[in-house]
């Protein structure tokens, strides 16, 4: 099975708005009551055996069994029968929200991501149609369940013999959005490694740096809107809590954020589409992003969104059939690229690569990103060679026998050791 999502904004009248809010509110509220009840459940059985708390304490029999997604389903059946609320929204999307318990708690527990908390209101900003009708979409018109037809912008065509599997309304600062999700019955085959390889580092004073000498300065999205936002958050602060003033001061401030999500989503997509072009194989570093947006530069790491770019990325390689591999990040800036030894510990001032020991000097990000190409064609088992116009592309072992392997790099590539006319061809 092959999907793919298309995002177009929604055109809903007064009425299907209100039916959107409430759906909304209504998901948040089957949400945190399922939550709690898993909560509870929990906090049961958190006591100790010979020991109960002094002040409180959970008292849920022994004989019950952990709330599961199917048993709260059974719940949720029940519940609609007496909540006459529950009755008006779609039991699916229902349905959906409590799967969407399930997989918080999975995520909790394989990847530990934080407990699962419960959502305040206007958190809630989607849902899900998991199930439509046969066509639902026709000339700019999507027919939802209960809900009816809905206009939207569509700014692309479906493509012919995609089925909508399902449909998810977002509410954003600027509107109204559905996200469809189209699927193949086609099988396809992974990229193979070919063609001319790219090693990629990321970092803050350049945004990218490639294997072949291309510098890309960060981009600073946030830093930029900082001072618009800092008044915008001052005048929210102003109005009375809960007014209609302070709604319309709140909807400015994340119409910004929004506004800065999408220029920096629309530049990752943009270099993302310049690197793919003739090249093979693009290698990027795994980085800790967790890690790093918890560090000293945590708030400069989130806004150059590296983690995002990377997905972008890897979708851009699948759309061009370009081989896509993380390799491993550690000691990138620490390694000569053209003798293979490491060179110590770099300041972050220190923006030359300098080897003692064969005089190779170049931009200390483009070194790194050339460390990156290596490990990456040593992972897909290729030799390394240089081009004479001083990029690398990796051929693989059994077709050449002149160059050696990764392991003796050193003697297979001659760097020019003059960094200008390196970064000018």
């Amino acid at each position: 099975m092959f999907n793919l999502t298309y995002e177009f904004k929604l055109k809903p009248t007064a009425a299907q708005v209100a039916f959107f809010e409430d759906w909304l509110e209504q998901c948040r509220c089957v949400y945190n009551y399922a939550l709690a009840e898993r909560k509870h459940w929990f906090q049961s059985r958190s006591c100790q055996v010979n020991a109960c708390s002094i002040r409180s304490e959970f008292i849920i029999r022994a004989q019950t069994k952990r709330p599961t997604y199917a048993s709260q389903c059974k719940s949720l059946t029940a519940a609609r029968a007496n909540i006459p609320a529950l009755c008006a929204v779609a039991v699916h999307v229902l349905q959906q929200t409590l799967r969407r318990l399930e997989k918080a708690f999975v995520s909790m527990w394989e990847q530990k991501h934080g407990f699962p908390r419960f959502k305040k209101a206007g958190a809630m900003r989607s849902f899900v149609f998991p199930q439509l009708g046969v066509n639902p979409v026709n000339n700019g018109v999507l027919k939802l369940p209960k809900i009816g037809f809905v206009k939207f912008h569509q700014s692309r065509p479906i493509p012919d013999g995609a089925n909508i599997k399902q449909a998810r309304i977002v509410r954003k600062a600027s509107g109204w959005y559905v996200m469809l999700t189209l699927q193949w019955d086609v099988s396809v085959p992974s990229v193979m490694p070919h063609g001319e390889a790219l090693g990629v580092d990321v970092g803050l004073t350049n945004f990218i740096a490639t294997s072949n000498g291309l510098l890309v300065k960060r981009q600073k999205f946030f830093a930029d809107a900082e001072c618009k936002l800092k008044l915008l958050q001052k005048r929210v602060s102003r109005k009375k809590l809960g007014s209609n003033n302070w709604k319309k001061a709140q909807k400015k401030v994340a119409k910004l954020h929004e506004y800065v999500a999408n220029c920096r989503k629309d530049w990752h997509w943009k270099l993302s589409h310049q690197l793919c072009k003739d090249v093979g194989m693009v290698f990027v570093e795994d980085l800790n992003l967790v890690g790093l947006s918890k560090a000293m530069l945590g708030k400069h790491c989130l806004d150059a969104s590296w983690g995002q770019f990377f997905a972008i990325l890897e979708q851009t390689c699948f759309k061009y059939g370009v081989y896509f591999q993380k390799v491993d990040a550690r000691k990138t800036s620490q390694i000569c690229p053209s003798c293979g030894l490491e060179t110590g510990k770099k300041e972050l001032s220190e923006r030359i690569h300098s080897c003692s020991n064969c005089g190779y000097t170049t931009d200390r990000d483009v070194a790194a990103a050339q460390v990156v190409l290596i490990r990456g064609l040593a992972a897909v088992g290729h030799t390394v060679k240089m081009l004479s116009e001083g990029k690398f592309v990796g051929i693989p072992a059994k077709k050449e026998s002149s160059y050696l392997k990764v392991r003796g790099v050193s003697k297979a590539i001659k760097w020019r050791s003059d960094r200008e006319s390196f970064l000018e061809s």
